[in-house]
């Protein structure tokens, strides 16, 4: 059954303006910058049903529905939002460079979630679009676990484009972007928010999934003229592209002109400091009263996350910690050419509301054959 639902199920037909130099320095000092962030994060939630006749029930039960994916992230609102009408459904598959991906579907709207993102200036961010897609290996071998050394060797860059904006500016990265993932029976579901696209309905939407941290001019062709985006059909790798169903009634030109307008400022407009209260204040000054010669000083390492990665081609670690009850997480991390073998590097660090007994410190060393050590750090008691 699992070769017919294979066959069934691949597809028999194979349907480069520079990136904002700005939005791409932003987001690259960011990346080793030491950064707060809360536990809260904005968790998202995936959709699937097959419609696919005499197989539906067969291949619906190998995904996640979206109301127990919001179910278990404890997303009960975003779990409404999927089982409303707005909800859309497109389970559609495609095989591309070894990889088999579903877009299950998407959701938009404000305030459909329990766990609502801020911008730079402390608003709260409403209005966003939700879409998940399922991505696994075609070849049936499971996807690492996310509590798996092997996890996140494998990046992949999700994002919805529309026609007409050129998606080497416009996608998940300057776009009030995000992402989390899960991995559930050898599928990994990749779960992307973005601001809410749906003033651009009179346009079409697509979904792309590829490989990498950052868009792959490559992997697309982007057409000037028309404004059409394409599957690059020479590509030898991962380049799937959907097209989004939207209610066309929604499209709104004036609204999606004036969010271009707001957008192209926001990039060349200094990030605001966000208002920090006593909990931030705090670990602010704990924090900056580290330095790597004193770290062991005023913290202890968890020896249980300590492991070693080596970096990707591009200098990129990813990495992932667990800490049991206490939470769990995970990130990148940029090797920088500075990073002197053997010393100290603070990459990050994330905390709760409890402050600084739940403060979490990214600690990186580098070794001297390229590979990187990495082990979490708390407060001493």
């Amino acid at each position: 059954m699992d070769e017919l639902l294979k066959k069934s199920l691949t597809p028999m037909d194979e349907p480069s303006e520079q990136l904002n130099a700005q939005v791409l320095r932003k987001i690259k000092e960011r990346k080793n910058m030491s950064y707060k962030r809360r536990i809260s994060v904005a968790i998202l939630v995936a959709v699937c049903t097959l419609l696919l006749g005499s197989v539906t029930v067969v291949a619906a039960r190998r995904y996640l529905s979206p109301a127990e994916v919001a179910e278990e992230t404890h997303d009960s609102t975003l779990k409404n939002a999927f089982l409303s009408e707005g909800a859309v459904l497109v389970n559609e598959t495609q095989e591309y460079g070894g990889y088999r991906v579903t877009l299950l579907g998407s959701v938009s709207g404000k305030s459909i979630s329990d766990y609502l993102a801020t911008d730079d200036t402390g608003t709260i961010e409403e209005n966003k679009i939700y879409t998940v897609v399922a991505i696994e290996r075609a070849d049936g071998t499971p996807m690492p676990d996310t509590s798996s050394d092997e996890y996140g060797k494998e990046s992949f860059y999700v994002s919805h484009y529309i026609r007409g904006l050129n998606p080497r500016e416009y996608s998940i990265m300057s776009m009030g972007g995000g992402y989390s993932e899960m991995v559930k029976d050898g599928i990994q579901y990749r779960i992307m928010e973005m601001d809410n696209i749906e003033m651009f309905a009179d346009r079409e939407i697509y979904v792309g999934v590829s490989l990498g941290t950052f868009y792959d001019a490559g992997a697309y062709c982007y057409e000037e003229s028309s404004g059409i985006i394409s599957r690059n059909p020479e590509y030898n790798g991962l380049n799937a592209l959907f097209l989004l169903p939207v209610d066309k009634s929604k499209a709104d030109p004036e609204a999606a002109e004036a969010y271009l307008k707001q957008l192209r400022a926001s990039w060349d407009a200094p990030s605001a400091p966000p208002e920090k209260d006593d909990v931030d204040l705090a670990i602010d000054e704990f924090i900056n009263m580290l330095t790597p010669e004193n770290l062991d000083e005023y913290a202890a390492p968890v020896e249980s996350t300590r492991m070693v990665y080596t970096p990707n081609q591009e200098g990129i670690v990813f990495y992932a910690y667990d800490l049991g009850d206490d939470g769990s997480g995970s990130g990148e991390f940029w090797i920088m050419p500075e990073m002197a073998v053997g010393e100290y590097q603070i990459a990050g660090y994330s905390y709760s509301e409890n402050g600084l007994q739940s403060l979490v410190i990214d600690v990186f060393v580098l070794n001297e054959d390229g590979t990187v050590t990495y082990v979490v750090y708390q407060p001493k008691k």
